[in-house]
């Protein structure tokens, strides 16, 4: 059987009207309202002359309107084609050509393609503000024949050439069909949706939920993880959709916070990348009470492996699982000749998968079609493994594995193993040309390092007496981060890129890694700081740079706790007093005060460059800090100056900066860094 997601919605609009649809933020769209907008979106297409079979692009926005406008074009017949909202003008005219669109629903400036594209106002037909559309004679909806293409979803892959996936009306059912069956999604799921819904996972979770008859709140990513426990707090979600970098966002943001919010989700389904096993480990610990699914899916299938993360985390053989097909996916396992084989850990194989959520092939690509569909099965090039309960092991695609004189390793075992070692906050492995010209290929692991600890000889140690010899990295290149598209996947044709230009030249030496792994450290252990530590770190203060060498600040020290409480509270009753912030000063066993004659014009400026050198001492021995500006503004408010005076601070000293110090209680994700920052001046 088959059902189109249109019909369902006008089912699910007389059944439940005033239910929730789709909602962002205050703009909150009824089932009765969604079957509204898509009729009239697809009544419009029709007076614009839009035919059954015609193809249309649109902006892919995480908006209401994108929901109405995709279902709008197959209401009236039309084929829904997707465009990242972020897409160049030149992209998308690229697309718009090769889908031989007909229109193109945007509101983005096109400069210097107006004239090639048939562009329409995706707002103004959403809110029925099109002057020159007169509804001529009332369009119904007509059901389609279940091969009938439905949608046509461009994806890049990983050869960076656009491919068009062909959606029939019969996979597009059977896509979503999955999910529910996979997930255990219900009809009373209120499922928030932060990904951009240009990409196949994102949406097959939409379609799977507007479904049931459920309710989608959408959100624009996850740069502000306020905004995910907002919509957990307005709208009450019960599940969330989300990909491996941005559950690390989160986490980063959120720090003691990440369980209070997130365990209030019934089940997060975590697809488009396959958690680590340390992620997996760490997720299950701090979200005892939140189930968490590992999808493995692709634009091409669909979800089509689904792993319960949170039954398998304690089983040592499957928790590195991909995931384990439905009782009407099949999945065989094919030897180098195309051979169905019987594998296992020491002879992986391609995957190939068949079920009627497959693609109908790609889009004018005649030659791959041939290469990728053979006899009803859709070739991967994900080499796998199958353990004897059908749960499948991914090692990698089959350009990723590592040939070592003939042995072969897979970039994701390394992954996993390096990933449990304390210092690594994530990596990646590649393969490199053995540069002895004996091996053929020699892995390389990228790291990113969580602080300053990390060192090759304790990372080659630990590897060493987890995995084989020749499965041992070659050389390590420390990154600040790894490079992933706009998903989240991580890019391993930008780190054989990067290895190409840069080699083993590592440009990340001691003092660099120190300032791209510091992070501020707000909840500390009580524990005292070594005094020999403190008096290096201090050091590091009094040499820090200053305006004519003036050197005319103070630093002074307190460890007493009783006295830490008493400047926490002194400070805090004269910030309410005087109506000013002051936060985050958490019981700290370590405050410098650092202060700074007023006469000097340079005095804020030489507090700050002796506050960084502090932080990154301090950082070297793992040693947390915060910057608190809480005394700024009230140095001179009694009674905070008559505390500071018994602490020997000069009355005319301004204490610009309370530097907290102690250890970390738990680790800190740094939040993500903008990147148009710099421009270089030619």
């Amino acid at each position: 059987m088959f059902d189109t997601l249109v019909n369902r919605i006008f089912e699910l609009a007389a059944a439940q009207p005033d239910k929730l649809a789709v909602a962002l933020k205050k703009e909150q769209v009824s089932y009765s309202e969604l079957a509204a907008k898509i009729r009239a979106i697809g009544q419009s297409l029709a007076c614009m002359g839009i035919v059954r079979g015609d193809r249309i692009l649109f902006t892919a926005l995480s908006k209401p309107e994108m929901v109405a406008a995709y279902l709008g074009i197959q209401y009236c017949g039309g084929i829904a084609v997707f465009i990242d909202k972020n897409s160049t003008p030149e992209n998308s005219a690229m697309v718009y050509e090769d889908a031989e669109a007909v229109l193109f629903l945007t509101d983005k400036p096109m400069k210097g393609f107006e004239e090639k594209l048939r562009i329409v106002s995706l707002k103004q037909l959403y809110n029925g503000t099109l002057e020159e559309i007169r509804t001529q004679s009332l369009l119904e909806y007509t059901m389609p024949k279940e091969d009938d293409m439905a949608e046509l979803l461009f994806t890049t892959g990983t050869t960076g050439k656009p491919k068009g996936v062909i959606l029939t009306y019969k996979s597009v059912y059977h896509i979503l069909s999955n999910t529910i069956e996979g997930i255990g999604m219900t009809p009373e799921e209120r499922l928030l949706l932060p990904l951009p819904l240009n990409h196949s996972f994102a949406l097959r979770v939409l379609r799977a939920t507007l479904y049931l008859g459920a309710t989608v709140i959408l959100q624009n990513g996850f740069a502000f993880a306020k905004e995910v426990e907002n919509n957990q707090t307005a709208f009450h979600c019960t599940a969330m959709a989300a990909v491996p970098a941005s559950m690390e966002i989160l986490r980063g943001q959120m720090q003691d916070q990440f369980t209070r919010v997130m365990e209030l989700f019934r089940y997060i389904e975590i697809g488009a990348g396959s958690l680590t096993v340390e992620q997996r480990k760490r997720l299950t610990k701090q979200l005892p009470n939140t189930t968490i699914f590992n999808t493995w899916g692709s634009s091409e299938t669909g979800g089509a492996l689904f792993t319960n993360v949170t039954a398998v985390a304690s089983d040592p053989k499957k928790v590195g699982a991909v995931g384990k097909p439905l009782s009407h996916v099949k999945v065989k396992v094919l030897d180098e000749n195309g051979a169905e084989i019987k594998s296992d850990a020491s002879h992986p194989g391609r995957m190939a998968l068949k079920g009627d959520m497959q693609m109908a092939g790609y889009w004018h690509r005649d030659e791959l079609n041939a290469e990728t569909l053979k006899d009803g099965w859709l070739l991967t090039s994900d080499m796998v493994y199958v353990d004897e309960d059908g749960y499948v092991y991914m090692l990698g695609r089959a350009d990723d594995i590592i040939n070592v004189g003939g042995e072969k390793v897979s970039p994701i075992e390394v992954e996993n193993i390096a990933g449990e070692y304390e210092s690594v906050r994530e990596c990646a492995c590649i393969g490199i040309s053995d540069p002895q010209g004996v091996l053929g290929q020699v892995p390389v692991l990228f790291v990113a390092a969580k602080d300053a600890s990390f060192t090759e000889a304790g990372i080659q140690s630990f590897l060493a007496s987890r995995m084989e010899r020749y499965k041992l990295p070659q050389h390590y290149v420390l990154l600040q981060e790894l490079p992933r598209n706009r998903m989240g996947k991580l890019d391993r044709r930008a780190l054989r890129a990067l290895w190409e230009k840069q080699g083993e030249n590592n440009q990340i030496n001691p003092v660099v890694q120190a300032i791209l792994t510091r992070r501020s450290i707000r909840k500390f252990l009580p524990k005292q700081i070594p005094s020999e530590l403190l008096e290096i770190i201090l050091k590091a203060a009094y040499h820090a740079p200053t305006g004519h060498n003036m050197q005319t600040w103070r630093f002074t020290v307190l460890q007493n706790p009783d006295k830490i409480a008493v400047l926490k509270e002194t400070v805090a009753a004269a910030a309410k007093e005087n109506k000013t912030s002051f936060y985050g000063f958490n019981e700290p066993p370590c405050v410098i005060l650092v202060s700074n004659d007023r006469r000097n014009p340079d005095g804020c400026q030489d507090s700050c460059c002796a506050v960084e050198n502090i932080f990154l001492a301090a950082h070297s021995y793992n040693i947390g800090s915060t910057f608190n500006n809480g005394l700024m503004n009230l140095c001179d408010v009694e009674p905070v100056r008559a505390l500071l005076t018994s602490y020997g601070i000069p009355a005319e000293h301004r204490v610009w900066c309370m530097v907290l110090l102690g250890y970390p209680v738990s680790e800190v994700v740094g939040p993500a860094r903008k990147k148009d920052v710099i421009t270089y001046v030619e």
